[in-house]
């Protein structure tokens, strides 16, 4: 009986190192690897999911854009995770403020009135602000525009410029002989109401208008510029470490020809890609 109990004993003495050893061994790998994910950078991006061609929803579901992914090739650079987070552009300052994003990028302008607010980027991208009416229209200068109803994307550039004292840079007294200056959640609205009579023009940045011109027949520029302006990537102001890092990974990828790889792929704004094309 006692020579029983002792091989009973012994047998799960045995069992009980094994699953011990089993444990140590298998679970080692695995909580090495999960502190190493745990410990690599999740870089949050802000985006407007309705802003082509820098950032919107493709005819698969998905997200893309020139911006989204210049943003996962400055991650992949930096050995970091890519995590896109669709913001209402209205909400972008607080979104950022809050820690929800680590950054505004998508065709963000770097205006005078906003170039205090944020940390700064190098500038990826000129822009022009430009009138779009439809083909034929009877509208052929700005001076046509007084009495018209101009449609504009809200919290744009577009809308902040049109709002901006001349003698500040902007363009405020064409606004002023609008008949009205209706604001759109985005500019593929804006576009709808154009084409159908409820607007008689749009003020919109030329390489958005120029997106939306392949997609939508019958449009058409004023020959007249509202402003020039550049595109760059808004930081929290304290957070000059990670702008610093970007702006790194961004020179990398100009030099290395993947953001001239990324940007063969949207031939409306290539030739505006200040950092591959100047």
């Amino acid at each position: 009986m006692k020579k029983r109990l002792t091989v009973l004993v012994l047998a799960f003495a045995m069992i009980f190192t094994m699953v011990a050893l089993t444990a140590c061994g298998g679970g080692g790998g695995d909580s090495s690897s999960d502190s190493a994910a745990e410990e690599a950078f999740t870089f949050k991006h802000g985006y407007d999911k309705d802003f082509p061609p820098y950032s919107y929803i493709g005819d698969d579901g998905q997200t893309t854009g020139f911006d989204v992914e210049l943003a996962q090739a400055v991650c992949e650079l930096n050995g970091w995770n890519y995590e896109g987070v669709a913001i209402n552009w209205d909400a972008k300052d607080a979104e950022l403020e809050s820690g929800s994003i680590d950054c505004i990028w998508s065709g963000f302008t770097k205006s005078p009135d906003r170039e205090p607010k944020f940390a700064w980027s190098d500038p990826y991208s000129v822009n022009t602000i430009k009138i779009m009416v439809l083909d034929g229209s009877d509208i052929k200068s700005s001076a046509d525009l007084a009495g018209k109803k101009v449609g504009v994307q809200g919290s744009t550039s577009a809308q902040e410029m049109l709002e901006t004292p001349n003698a500040e840079g902007g363009a405020e007294d064409l606004m002023k002989t609008f008949a009205s200056f209706e604001k759109y959640d985005t500019y593929t609205v804006a576009v709808n109401d154009l084409k159908a009579g409820a607007i008689d023009a749009i003020a919109i940045d030329v390489t958005t208008g120029d997106y939306q011109m392949t997609k939508v027949d019958g449009l058409a520029y004023l020959d007249e510029d509202v402003c020039q302006e550049v595109y760059a990537i808004g930081f929290r102001t304290d957070d000059t470490d990670l702008r610093d890092q970007v702006n790194a990974a961004l020179k990398t990828l100009a030099e290395n020809g993947k953001m001239d790889e990324i940007g063969q792929k949207y031939p409306e704004i290539y030739e505006n890609l200040s950092m591959i094309n100047n």
